[in-house]
């Protein structure tokens, strides 16, 4: 619950900066989005113009992670600016996963950024997909949101329902249109609030499995089906950004873009090894892109490392609202790094492997305390793998002809992963060879750190 006290200590503001309107904040987070599937991040083939010019107008990170391979902990971390073992939101909620997951979901205890901005006289929305709990008293608007329309948890978990506010409005979901609908949420609740100071989660559907796209973009790119849904996707944050200027608030918002984790089959790393759910970097490292007018300088590109639990303070700081002092805040204000040279606010980051800490990284070095984890797939005779979660055409509707295990969006090669390995993401930024017994003092230096941390 918030209380009063910390109502009381999020509120207070920079006095020197009292005249000045505060800005709007929009946080897109697309699902399963690889860091090497933009244009702007190198990708040849997959067309994004609209990212591709909103990086050109403000600032690229080449070096952001996400403190989890998988969604609901990095969801998490957004939400609280803290690492997932500290929120104890280390796992997926699930209304068909196994045994408890059906109950998972945010701890009351933990204090939402949208908490925090509707007391500080935001309006606060969320369009797509919540994934912190999708029983009564844990959906987005007991948690901070006025208004929450999308699918409680990922879009191939069972029942697929879409929900506006707690109501069940379609089920099930036709996910061809799913893209374009929450676009339009998204824009309708940026020209109902542009008179007033507000907060827009928007939390995309794609490209996370069934990958689903409009008949309107459909077969249309020519590269196959994650292309299509990507072009749709850049289309949306093109639709959003031609929104904020018609509406004349374009410079005094805020507007950040990234992903919950790497990529899924179809996808692509960037030449990183690993995939989403492995602590190889391919699962951590993600797109992370920020534009504010007059206030991020355009085209700056920052190699500096950061973490996804440094948007709630980025956010914070720059609506002139104080962190909450009465818990461990992660996340740091990367507003430097996003508009100049500066080092990373982080001397280290870390990645979580299920419920524990697996690796620690600085701007050269990670060490893989845990040996890291991939996901392996049972494959038929026919040497297809068989999703269980596959469209059915009856509880999801959504295109048959999703990606294989022959689709991998990484790599997957170099030395078999064990405990205590160090890599020097510099020279080899695919994590091919261990280090470790050629660099003891830096293994011994991130270990110290690692178990400082666990400590904290």
């Amino acid at each position: 619950m918030l209380t009063l006290a910390c109502i009381a200590g999020c509120l207070a503001r920079n006095a020197n900066a009292a005249d000045t309107p505060v800005p709007n904040v929009v946080v897109i987070l697309a699902d399963d989005l690889g860091y090497g599937d933009l244009g702007c991040y190198g990708h040849q083939r997959f067309k994004t113009p609209n990212l591709d010019q909103m990086a050109a107008q403000g600032a690229r990170l080449t070096q952001f992670n996400t403190p989890a391979p998988f969604c609901a902990p990095t969801r998490s971390a957004l939400m609280t600016g803290r690492y997932p073992f500290r929120s104890g939101m280390t796992q997926n909620p699930a209304p068909d996963g196994p045994a408890g997951a059906d109950s998972i979901s945010l701890a009351v205890s933990e204090i939402t950024l949208a908490q925090i901005l509707r007391s500080a006289g935001y309006a606060t929305g969320i369009v797509g997909k919540w994934h912190l709990g999708h029983k009564p008293a844990s959906l987005p608007t007991d948690r901070g949101f006025d208004e929450y329309f999308g699918i409680p948890y990922s879009n191939d978990m069972r029942p697929v329902k879409l929900v506006d506010g707690s109501k069940t409005v379609e089920y099930p979901v036709v996910q061809a249109t799913l893209t374009q609908r929450y676009t339009d949420r998204a824009v309708q609740f940026i020209e109902r609030n542009k008179s007033r100071p507000f907060f827009l989660y928007f939390a995309q559907a794609m490209p996370h499995k069934p990958l689903a796209a409009s008949e309107k973009m459909y077969q249309k790119s020519g590269q196959g089906l994650y292309a299509d849904v990507l072009a749709e996707l850049d289309q949306s944050v093109g639709e959003v950004l031609s929104s904020l200027k018609a509406n004349g608030i374009d410079d005094r918002t805020l507007v950040i873009f990234t992903s919950d984790n790497g990529p899924w089959f179809g996808g692509s790393t960037g030449g990183l090894r690993g995939m989403k759910g492995s602590s190889w970097e391919g699962g951590y490292r993600v797109p992370m892109i920020a534009r504010w007018p007059g206030k991020i300088p355009a085209g700056h590109i920052s190699h500096q490392h950061a973490v996804t639990m440094d948007i709630f303070t980025t956010v914070l700081a720059a609506c002139r609202v104080k962190t909450p002092d009465s818990r461990k805040i992660d996340g740091l204000d990367m507003m430097s790094i996003l508009t100049s040279a500066a080092p990373s606010p982080h001397d280290f980051v870390l990645g979580h492997q299920g419920p524990r800490l697996a690796t620690i990284r600085d701007q050269r070095w990670k060490l893989h305390v845990l040996a890291a984890n991939q996901m392996r797939f049972n494959r038929n005779n026919t040497g297809r793998w068989i999703d269980p979660r596959a469209p059915d055409g009856v509880t999801i509707l959504a295109p048959y002809e999703q990606y294989q295990p022959s689709d991998f969006p990484g790599l997957d090669s170099g030395v078999a992963a064990a405990p205590m390995q160090l890599f020097d993401l510099q020279a080899d930024p695919g994590e091919q060879r261990n280090v470790a017994t050629e660099f003891p003092h830096e293994v011994t230096r991130l270990k110290t750190a690692y178990d400082r941390m666990i400590q904290l």
